[in-house]
Formats: C-alpha cells, sequence, structure tokens
C-alpha cells in the first residue's frame, strides 16, 4: 500500500517536474538560450507566491494568476531589456548573462529572505484528502496536478492551434522566415521567454505548497529541469511531461524505501536512461507537431 501511496504522490510531483522541463526547453528551442538562471526563476516563484499569499490572503487560484502575470512580465522584460541585445550564432553572451543573473537573484533572495528553509501553509486544505479504491489522497495534490495537466494541454493547443504558435515554431525553425512574414522576431522572442518564466515560476510556487524551499533549492531545481528535457527530449511536449511523472515517481519510491535519499534515485534513474539512449536527442524543439 505504501509503494502505491508514493507512486500516486509521485505522478503528483512529477507533473510539476515536467513543467520544469517545458520552461527550459521553450527558452531554448525557441532563441537556443541555455537560461542557466531557470532554477532561480521556479525557487522566486515559490517566494512571490507564498509573499503575495501571506500579504494578501487571496484564495490560492488568484495567487496563482498573480505569480503567473508577475514572472510573465519578468521574463518579457528581461528578453526586451538584456537577451534581445545578445540573440545571434554565439549562445556563450546570453549564457553567461543569465548565470550572472542566478547568481544574483539567489543572493538577493538571501539577502532579503535569509538562507532559512521555509514552506508555504496553505490552511486547512493541507490535511483535506480524499479515498479512491481504498488509498487516501490529498486534495492539494490533486489540484496540483489538474493544474499541471490543464497548462501542458494550454502550451499544446497554444503551439498548434494559434497563429502566435505557428509564430514560435517558424522562430524556432529559422528566425528569418519568421521575419519575412513580418513578424518582430525580438517581440516573439520576448513573449517566447515570459511564457517560459511563467511556466518555471508557477510550478515552482505549486510545488513549494507540497515540500520546503530556500534560496539555495534553485540548483536542484534546475538539474531535474535539465534531466526531464533529456529524457523526454527537446522536441516533445509529451515527452517533457512524461519524462517529469517518471521522474517525480522514481524519486517518490525511492523516498518511501529510503527516507534519507532525497532525490538520489531520480538521478540514479536519470543516469541508466542516458547511459541507455542513443547519442542523439531526438529533433529540435518544435520542429514536430507534439
Amino acid at each position: 500500500m505504501n509503494i502505491t501511496v508514493s507512486i500516486i504522490n509521485g505522478l503528483m510531483v512529477g507533473g510539476l517536474y515536467g513543467l520544469f522541463g517545458l520552461g527550459l526547453a521553450f527558452a531554448f528551442g525557441i532563441m537556443r538560450i541555455v537560461n542557466i538562471a531557470h532554477g532561480e526563476f521556479i525557487v522566486l516563484g515559490a517566494y512571490l507566491g507564498a509573499t503575495v499569499l501571506a500579504a494578501t490572503g487571496l484564495p490560492l487560484p488568484l495567487v496563482v494568476v498573480c505569480v503567473a502575470l508577475a514572472s510573465f512580465a519578468l521574463g518579457w522584460l528581461l528578453q526586451t531589456a538584456v537577451l534581445n541585445r545578445m540573440i545571434g550564432a554565439n549562445p556563450v553572451p546570453a549564457m553567461v548573462t543569465m548565470m550572472g543573473l542566478s547568481i544574483i537573484i539567489r543572493n538577493a533572495l538571501v539577502e532579503y529572505f535569509g538562507a532559512d528553509i521555509r514552506s508555504i501553509d496553505v490552511g486547512p486544505l493541507q490535511d483535506q484528502g480524499v479515498s479512491i479504491l481504498g488509498v487516501s489522497i490529498g486534495v492539494l495534490p490533486i489540484m496540483i496536478f489538474g493544474l499541471s495537466i490543464a497548462l501542458f494541454v494550454a502550451m499544446h493547443l497554444l503551439l498548434t492551434r494559434t497563429t502566435l504558435g505557428r509564430a514560435f515554431r517558424a522562430a524556432a525553425d529559422d528566425y528569418e522566415i519568421l521575419e519575412t512574414l513580418g513578424y518582430n522576431r525580438r517581440r516573439i522572442y520576448a513573449i517566447a521567454m515570459g511564457l517560459a518564466v511563467t511556466l518555471s515560476a508557477v510550478a515552482g510556487f505549486l510545488l513549494a505548497m507540497r515540500s520546503a524551499y530556500s534560496p539555495y533549492s534553485g540548483v536542484e531545481r534546475l538539474l531535474i529541469s535539465f534531466e526531464v528535457v533529456i529524457i523526454g527530449g527537446l522536441g516533445s511536449l509529451r515527452g517533457s511531461f512524461l519524462a517529469g511523472l517518471f521522474l517525480g515517481v522514481v524519486q517518490l519510491v525511492g523516498l518511501s524505501i529510503n527516507p534519507n535519499s532525497g532525490p538520489l534515485f531520480g538521478h540514479l534513474a536519470f543516469f541508466t536512461i542516458l547511459l541507455a539512449k542513443q547519442a542523439n536527442l531526438p529533433g529540435l524543439f518544435l520542429r514536430r507537431r507534439t
């Protein structure tokens, strides 16, 4: 029974891991930016959500909306003011810039909030549960998992059914074609970075409702994001989602076996798959329909 509960909880956490990977892959696939600050954006979303929740007492859905809007504005401003000036054949300047930004964000969080490990108190919802087939499952994890699925579906529909999605795919393939169609490449890049940061920050806030976090949690979140992208492949939204589910299940089952293992079993599973995979990752992001 404990293994069954761990698998179910792993699926719930894995949905958020999939969002981590999607945010990272989205920025790289469209703009070829290796976002080293990705983990810090995830942690920043947790602190932002916790601050809004404590200061306003808004319902959780509205707090999620506030985090989404603020993180989109941050990503859009970052791309417009800084990264658009560095986009080119050489990815190193943007990567170094994002590395420096990650250090700035981490130290700013330590300076303002301190280095203590925190958790988000969501009130009575934290302890509410339902029984499904004799297994007790928390209401909050179910809600978070449902939102994760909704965000994946929304991204899929955006990329495949909208004009903006077609512009994203054109930018991923060849930005010169995008410009010949009359689009402003830099504006499309700004929207894409806004969405990438939004996915990361919202997932970070949702995960913080279930686990502890600190200003130094970004490194672990970044590592998980890279693992999800590599396992799932840069070319598949579905692959990122399934890879996140897989890592979540392995990690939670590992914790049920050894409570002191932390994310060890997830990392071991990643390296096992990495050794088994072929050398080339499947396709470039957005090159094929997902």
